[in-house]
């Protein structure tokens, strides 16, 4: 079968592209899936470079969120029959994450355990249904269950235009919050806009601290000024900055550092402005079924930038690494 494949770590031209790897063949338990669209996360570029301290298992095909179809049911399954449409939950719990810790979504079939299949909607497309695992259910859970984001709050999402980013400002404005969007460009600040943004700071073109006092007030210990809830998935040293635009009471997010790990704080700030600090790992599966429905019902449809054919992966990856995207690129194995 066709796939694109990582047989050693590190740059793009270590996928290989395939077209006779061995097809995985069902075993008790769990279901062949005729994959139909597969999105890209930062995540799968950690995978493909290597990550300090896990050891994947090579050759391995990368793709831990993917929608398709049954195409041969194992022994002992039920619930589910041939034909039907199916999203996978990328963890399995015995065994870890689909396209980490076995082939998971860039080819034409794939394994997963019945436990994990989450069934589509006739409204969803498979597109949107595979741009919902990692991103949105992610910062579904960070938004929603950690943060408690509502309608009173002012947010502010750094990284907006990304896959998570354009999700927290959909998960905002889904409950009527205020948000401020930070983005690399006046094109993707556009978008943002037209996505629901109520304010949007061009980071390359202004400083993200002077630019947050200035919509909101520099944040004082009487309560004026400042963001009630502060998204930063990005890290890279941007926590200080961060902190010192959130008012007393404020809340920062968190479920990555796509630009780094390492942060100095003055703790100072967190403790003067009874600051939280919350950190989100992942999703749950009720994470996943409530986008489905709200896709299904039209309130929060994920934001799709690119369809691309997986003989593109490497520029699809390209564009992913140099941050020119806005929302998922979708990689289909027969397009």
């Amino acid at each position: 079968m066709f796939a694109a494949v990582v047989r050693e770590h590190g740059e793009l031209g270590n996928i290989m592209l395939e077209h006779d790897f061995p097809e995985p063949q069902v075993e008790a338990g769990w279901v062949k899936i005729a994959v139909s669209a597969c999105s890209i996360n930062y995540h799968d570029i950690f995978s493909r470079r290597g990550m300090p301290g896990i050891r994947l298992p090579l050759p391995l095909v990368i793709g831990s969120d993917i929608a398709g179809t049954v195409a041969e049911l194992g022994e002992g399954v039920e619930g589910f029959d041939v034909g039907d449409r199916v999203l996978v939950d990328p963890i399995y719990h015995a065994k870890g994450m689909i396209g980490e810790r076995w082939d998971g979504g860039r080819a034409e079939y794939c394994l997963a355990h019945a436990s994990q299949l989450v069934p589509i909607p006739d409204g969803v497309s498979d597109e949107v249904a595979a741009s919902i695992p990692l991103a949105y259910a992610t910062a579904h859970r960070m938004m929603v269950t950690r943060g408690r984001v509502s309608s009173d709050d002012t947010v502010f999402v750094m990284g907006a235009s990304g896959g998570v980013g354009t999700a927290c400002v959909l998960l905002a404005k889904r409950v009527g919050a205020t948000v401020i969007s930070c983005a690399s460009s006046d094109q993707k600040i556009q978008r943002l806009t037209e996505l629901g943004s109520d304010h949007c700071i061009n980071y390359v073109e202004s400083d993200m601290r002077e630019a947050a006092w200035d919509m909101m007030g520099k944040p004082k210990i009487s309560g004026q000024g400042g963001v009630d809830l502060f998204v930063n998935c990005t890290g890279g040293g941007s926590w200080a900055d961060s902190i010192r635009c959130m008012k007393v009471g404020g809340r920062l997010v968190t479920c990555g550092a796509t630009a780094g790990f390492e942060e100095a704080i003055d703790v100072r700030y967190v403790w003067t402005f009874e600051h939280t600090l919350l950190g989100s790992n992942g999703w749950r599966r009720s994470d996943i079924t409530k986008l489905l429905g709200y896709a299904e019902e039209g309130s929060l449809v994920p934001v799709v930038d690119k369809v691309m054919p997986l003989a593109e992966v490497h520029e699809a990856e390209r564009l992913m690494e140099d941050r020119a995207v806005f929302g998922k690129i979708v990689l289909k194995p027969d397009a």
